[in-house]
């Protein structure tokens, strides 16, 4: 059972109030990651724009977010966790309330991208003044309480931004960040203690530029060949840039005394494979929140509110799996669960272009059920892979590096979906009741499928002797 902050018995009152403001804010933060996505049609009917081509508006908070971790432990250890933390609420709040009033399509990507400076900082500045103001003895329980809402964010974030696109308006997904920031603000200034590293380290900006760089250019590649509308040329150069520059990366770490991430981490083969086999299998999964909601809407007529419910049964399964995770692994070791497992889940995703208007909804029920179990237990492999062999003196730099891949990848997802989709759209001629958006839909599903599928070779190279050891579960994080 989840504690609850009143179980830490020699918390004090002050502490208590402390896991109840990042609470809130770690549910700030995921709420807003999948509010959006059942909004996205009735956001580009008021904006005048293709509800295809909406991806920016996820991709500029995931990318923002993702760019911004690397550099979010400095500057708490040098600007203390109160005002860092204070500050992330406050951007968080002035971003929502220019997305509420964004006139324009370009308008909201800005305000999206403000709203994502101040996530970047929310959870890992909270993390740490938890860490910081617990005792090793309570910190397992006092994190376990904060991430909670990591859970019910996805789980009520399309049903409720359905529920306010239909019975009111787009804009009220954001407006309602307003009074929960406010009252974090003033929470944060009371209740947060003012933490700041013993010794601040000189801050890699080289390197944290050049891999800012390289996220960006291939971000912008992906959104390119569609929303944006870039010529195959000018794509080509922006990977061969986002290459160029993250080779320089590598270089520069090698030596760097102090890189912004060491390559020592990639000393670990476990590490390495599973951060690898983390980038690209999300790719393909990541891509589902954004593509679900979108079909439904677009090509099944389902309404905003329809569409997030139909959501819920893939977050429920994925609660249910996480229990499914420890005695899978512990039974068929890591090569073998991941393996099949990716296979499973890039199947799930394919299956999602066999869907058609006349097919009855407890069919659709089912294939979300399982995708979620499938997703679930993907996550959970993988995120226990990746960290469970890290020492003590590489961990903090390896699980920032693995939140990082994480964000990028969901912006990588979503990027790749969106040209997908736009590509296939202008394949297929033009039918009425939304026949071309369909058969566009179904080969993405198709292709994102496949996608993840080609991911289980990367944990192919995984030992096969290699099994689960009974502590490694306690390292999974909290997707």
């Amino acid at each position: 059972m989840s504690p609850s902050p009143t179980s830490t018995h020699s918390a004090s009152p002050a502490s208590n109030r402390l896991l109840w403001l990042v609470a809130i804010g770690f549910f700030m933060e995921t709420l807003d990651s999948t509010i959006v996505n059942t909004a996205l049609p009735s956001m580009a009917k008021s904006l005048n724009a293709s509800p295809l081509l909406m991806q920016s508006v996820v991709i500029a908070y995931a990318l923002t977010i993702a760019v911004l971790i690397p550099a979010s432990g400095w500057i708490a250890d040098r600007f203390g966790t109160r005002r860092v933390f204070f500050s992330a609420i406050f951007l968080f709040t002035i971003g929502s309330l220019c997305c509420a009033i964004s006139q324009t399509l370009p308008q909201l990507v800005a305000s999206r991208v403000l709203q994502g400076v101040g996530g970047a900082m929310m959870m890992p500045v909270g993390r740490l003044a938890v860490l910081r103001a617990f005792p090793a003895n309570q910190f397992l329980r006092a994190i376990s309480f904060v991430t909670i809402p990591a859970l019910i964010g996805p789980l009520i974030g399309p049903t409720l931004g359905g529920y306010l696109v239909e019975y009111a308006s787009w804009h009220w997904i954001f407006l309602i960040n307003i009074p929960v920031g406010i009252l974090g603000c003033i929470a944060t200034y009371i209740d947060m203690p003012d933490i700041r590293g013993v010794e601040v380290p000189k801050f890699d900006l080289a390197g944290f530029f050049m891999l800012s760089t390289c996220m960006v250019m291939f971000s912008f590649a992906l959104d390119g060949m569609s929303e944006l509308g870039f010529q195959h040329a000018t794509v080509l150069l922006l990977v061969i840039f986002g290459m160029a520059t993250l080779t320089a990366y590598w270089l520069h770490a090698r030596r760097h005394p102090r890189p912004l991430f060491s390559l020592k981490l990639f000393s670990s083969q476990t590490y390495t494979i599973g951060l690898l086999g983390n980038l690209f299998a999300r790719i393909g999964s990541s891509s589902m929140p954004f593509l679900i909601p979108l079909f439904l809407q677009i090509s099944l007529h389902y309404s905003p509110f329809e569409a997030g419910l139909t959501m819920i049964p893939v977050a429920l399964a994925g609660i249910y799996a996480k229990k499914l995770g420890t005695p899978l692994i512990m039974r068929l070791g890591y090569r073998k669960t991941l393996v099949y497992n990716t296979l499973c889940v890039g199947i799930m995703m394919a299956s999602f272009a066999l869907i058609t208007v006349d097919q009855p909804k407890w069919i659709r029920i089912l294939q979300l059920l399982v995708f979620g179990t499938v997703n679930s237990l993907q996550f959970t492999a993988m995120n226990t892979l990746t960290l469970k062999d890290l020492n003590a003196k590489l961990a903090s730099s390896g699980n920032s590096l693995f939140s990082m891949v994480q964000m990028l990848a969901m912006s990588f997802g979503v990027a790749a979906a969106g040209a997908l989709l736009s590509t296939f759209a202008t394949h297929y001629p033009a039918m009425e009741g939304g026949g071309m958006a369909l058969q566009a839909f179904r080969a993405t599903f198709l292709c994102m499928g496949l996608i993840t599928c080609s991911s289980a070779w990367i944990f192919w190279q995984l030992p096969s002797e290699m099994m689960a050891r009974a502590e490694d579960p306690k390292k999974v994080t909290v997707e």
